[in-house]
This record gives C-alpha cells, structure tokens and sequence, in this order.
C-alpha cells in the first residue's frame, strides 16, 4: 500500500503510565512486509513505498464534510510536527521514514474513529506513542480544537521495524536512521465512561 509519515514525544508523564501499560498489553507482535526505499521526503521526516503498493489515496478525503477535512489536515500537520520534534529528543535519530501517505490514512481514520462522538474530532485528545525495542514511548499530545474540553481519548501506536531502532554503540553515529512499519494501533477510551477502551489494528 501507499503511505506516509508519523512520529512521537517526551519521557512518560505518571498520569501516562497506566495508559501506557494498557496499550502495550493491548499490543501485539505485528506481521513484517517487504519494502523499498524511495527518494520522497516530506519536511525533515522521509518516506518510503512498500513494494505491494496498491490503491491511490487521491480520494482519501471523500464523502468528508468541509469542517472535518480542515481537521483532518490539521491532524496530519500536528503529527507531522510531533514526529520531527521526536527525532532528536527522543527517538536518537536523524532520519525517520515512515511509509508514503501514513499520516494521512491515520488522519482519516481517526475521523471516521470520532464520527459517532458528540462534539466530532473537535472533543479529542490524541496521543501519540512508538512501540520500539524498548517498549512504548509518549511522543505528544494533539487537540483538534483547543476550545472544546476532551470527551474521549485516541491512542495512536506506531510500530518501528524490529532492526530499524538506532543501537547503543550508533549513538554518536551520523547515519542514525529509524523506520516504522505501515501496521499501527488505534485504542479509543471514553474519558467519563467506565466502558472498555476500543483497540483497532490497521495494516
């Protein structure tokens, strides 16, 4: 399939920790696909293509409403950002590729996630977590609306390659490069609700 970028923030705050238990029990060995490189880059975060590309995301935004699109895009923005914050600080890579167009299907899913919520994508709270050889890791927040208190919480967990994670001894290498796989996780958890949390896995 065809995709794009994603990334993640700062060290685990304590109201996280059991969020991030949670995910991580939640969370399962993931089926490895093959894939090559590709020169695209978006921003200071790269991309790639998976040898079994098969559709076009030119109609991803389809049978969206305007509003929800300005979200969606907004999303996308956000993630992208969060992603090429997290190199550095808390990945320890200069590189991170993610596959073509991935930012932009989770976008869209995490719309179509918030579809039967009161107040839509604009009462989310998403977070945004990398599973890696060292467990889970918070990467960041976003707040579609700023305005509108959160009703729910959407978790959204990146999968990096099992011999993608920059080593110990490549730390201070100028060639640290981190690649994520196209499978990702979506748990949603209603935040004044004792119901179950939601786990979607998307490949």
């Amino acid at each position: 399939m065809v995709y794009s970028s994603a990334l993640v923030f700062g060290h685990l705050l304590s109201e996280e920790e059991n969020v991030v238990e949670m995910i991580g029990k939640c969370f399962c060995p993931l089926k490895i696909t093959g894939q090559k490189m590709s020169s695209s880059r978006r921003g200071s975060v790269e991309s790639y293509e998976e040898s079994e590309s098969i559709s076009s995301f030119a109609d991803l935004d389809a049978g969206l409403e305007h509003e929800q699109r300005l979200f969606q895009q907004v999303v996308t923005q956000q993630m992208e950002r969060r992603l090429t914050e997290a190199k550095a600080s808390i990945l320890n890579c200069q590189v991170l590729l993610l596959p073509r167009h991935m930012t932009t299907r989770i976008s869209q899913d995490v719309v179509r996630a918030s579809a039967d919520e009161p107040c839509g994508l604009r009462g989310a709270s998403i977070k945004l977590y990398i599973d890696g050889k060292d467990g889970l890791k918070y990467i960041g927040s976003i707040f579609p609306d700023s305005s509108v208190t959160p009703t729910f919480e959407l978790s959204v967990v990146f999968k990096a390659e099992s011999d993608g994670w920059p080593s110990f001894k490549n730390i201070f290498d100028g060639n640290k490069v981190l690649k994520l796989r196209p499978e990702y996780r979506l748990v949603k958890r209603k935040l004044y609700s004792s119901a179950s949390p939601v786990v979607h896995d998307f490949n």
